[in-house]
């Protein structure tokens, strides 16, 4: 074949052949009682629901992805550390670490760069509330947080829209319906 056989593609329909990435990202599961019941911190992703509605966001019922507050661990952090700045820097709460609860993989291709394979792991942690306000975030923050709220422990895997943190917080139920007495132990804030 000569030169001429081949068509140019343009950088943005090309993926690095071959080519997989490693991802280790950490979050948290904060839960808070509130009115005799637990709930839980969720957040509302500005970056996903922004002025486009995504094919996830479509499927939601109202159109809104949830997720668990979450993302990279930082040069210099262990996942725990990382769980917990996230937790601040997305919900703007503070929270006392019970237990690891499990870790997700998935893999996505990067729709920037080189268009990567990703081999992503969350390792999520279980937080009890200690302090803060839920969306009281830096002004920086809030190009990744649209909002922050507190919902129902029992049915929030039913309003997070991604599969492996519905079954993370379904751990977490597991873990605080085996655990009674984390309502009964002292907290600030």
């Amino acid at each position: 074949m000569d030169s001429s056989s081949f068509i140019s593609l343009p950088d943005c329909l090309l993926t690095t052949a071959g080519k997989t990435v490693r991802e280790t990202s950490a979050g948290g599961i904060v839960i808070r009682m509130l009115r005799g019941k637990w709930h839980v911190a969720i957040i509302e992703p500005n970056t996903i629901n922004a002025d486009s509605v995504t094919r996830r966001a479509r499927s939601r019922p109202d159109g809104t992805v949830f997720a668990l507050p979450k993302g990279g661990v930082d040069e210099g952090e262990t996942p725990p550390q990382s769980a917990e700045r996230e937790v601040w820097e997305e919900t703007g709460l503070r929270g006392e670490r019970i237990t690891r609860l499990t870790s997700i993989r998935y893999f996505y291709v990067r729709s920037w760069g080189g268009r990567e394979r990703v081999s992503k792991v969350v390792t999520f942690y279980l937080f009890r509330y200690l302090s803060g306000r839920l969306g009281h975030i830096s002004p920086e923050m809030r190009v990744e947080v649209r909002r922050a709220l507190w919902v129902p422990l029992e049915t929030a895997h039913k309003k997070l829209t991604y599969k492996g943190e519905r079954q993370a917080i379904q751990i977490a139920q597991q873990y605080v319906r085996a655990h009674p007495g984390l309502a009964n132990t002292p907290h600030h804030g």
